[in-house]
């Protein structure tokens, strides 16, 4: 009696084989997608829609360091910092275009990243916690100490890019509707976005992105294979950085304000929360992660309202909502929202492929 071999279900033609290709695939069905939803809201939606942007930037990087790599970072905000105060004063002359501003504020914190990476390779646990957490804490007090430069508590004023007129043009053809500010704001944070997803996509599925899943799996096996445990998590804290310092740029554009205010411990923590409940260690999850962040404080701000409730007390029950659900998602899905989605879809392939 002859025994049958499982087989494998047969590849759809469309799909690509080699993961470079289907990550562009991706790329550009999502920009369609963006371009789809940009045209039919309003200008209020432009705005969230580009803070779920340079969010889900950020957490994306802090996806690498600490879902790929295990380093948990507590000091993002501060690597945002970096980056926004790097773009409001490369853009206050009013001479250089905004991509060498956002390319400056990149490079800038990466060479932070570098300083302080070298430095937490060296540490683990509740250590690297509490010194990235000490950087949060500290680093946007600087804004304070050079006020001359940095601003001070009122901050820097940044001044708000504008298309070219060549983009307008073909926007306006494109789209056949007028290109304004936030919705110009809102594409510039979204390219930024999926360009840097598709980056990193494409690291994280190449030798890096093995090499730090091997460095977090077990450092002794990931060293007796020959991998420099202090080199590849350095890289892994530059590139976080690096995504980090260009979330930062988007903010201040977005914003048009850079201020000490903005870059609390608040905001790291928060980047954190998005990264655990989008699901560690995927790059989607961290834009999920960003839009739970985003909308559902005002969801819940309204819907408090129209329990009967001021709009401070509305305000005051957001955080708690929130926690709520960050603690539900660790119980339910310890993988987080992308975790469960991928269960979910996986089970009902595995039931069209039984049935």
């Amino acid at each position: 009696m002859s025994q049958q071999t499982p087989t494998t279900p047969a590849r759809r033609w469309w799909v690509p084989a080699s993961p470079p290709a289907r990550h562009l695939l991706a790329s550009a069905i999502a920009l369609v997608v963006v371009v789809l939803v940009f045209e039919n809201v309003d200008a209020f939606r432009h705005a969230q829609l580009a803070s779920v942007a340079y969010y889900a930037i950020a957490a994306a990087g802090l996806t690498v360091l600490t879902g790929l790599n295990g380093q948990i970072s507590l000091g993002h905000g501060a690597l945002m910092a970096v980056g926004a105060y790097t773009t409001a004063l490369v853009l206050r002359e009013g001479s250089m275009p905004f991509g060498v501003a956002m390319l400056a504020a990149m490079v800038f914190t990466a060479l932070v990243g570098i300083v302080v990476g070298a430095a937490a390779a060296r540490l683990a646990g509740p250590y690297l916690a509490g010194a990235t957490l000490a950087l949060a804490v500290g680093l946007p007090g600087l804004a304070l100490h050079f006020d001359r430069i940095l601003g001070g508590e009122p901050g820097i004023s940044v001044p708000t890019p504008t298309p070219a007129t060549w983009f307008d043009d073909v926007a306006y053809f494109v789209t056949g509707t007028e290109l304004g500010h936030q919705k110009f704001l809102a594409y510039v944070a979204w390219a930024t976005l999926l360009l840097v997803l598709l980056l990193l996509a494409n690291l994280t599925a190449g030798r890096y992105g093995r090499v730090w899943r091997a460095v977090r799996d077990d450092e002794v096996a990931a060293a007796l294979a020959g991998i420099h445990l202090g080199r590849a998590r350095v890289l892994a804290f530059v590139v976080s950085a690096a995504c980090a310092g260009l979330a930062g740029s988007v903010l201040a554009m977005v914003v048009r304000l850079t201020a000490p205010s903005g870059f609390t411990i608040v905001l790291s923590l928060s980047l954190l929360t998005a990264v655990v409940v989008g699901g560690l260690g995927s790059l989607w999850g961290a834009v999920l992660g960003s839009a739970l962040l985003v909308f559902l404080p005002p969801a819940v701000t309204d819907l408090g309202t129209e329990f009967g409730l001021d709009a401070e007390r509305a305000a005051e029950l957001a955080p708690l909502v929130y926690g709520v659900v960050l603690i539900a998602v660790m119980l339910a899905a310890p993988s987080g929202v992308a975790g469960l989605g991928r269960r979910v879809w996986n089970r009902v392939r595995n039931g069209r492929s039984k049935g």
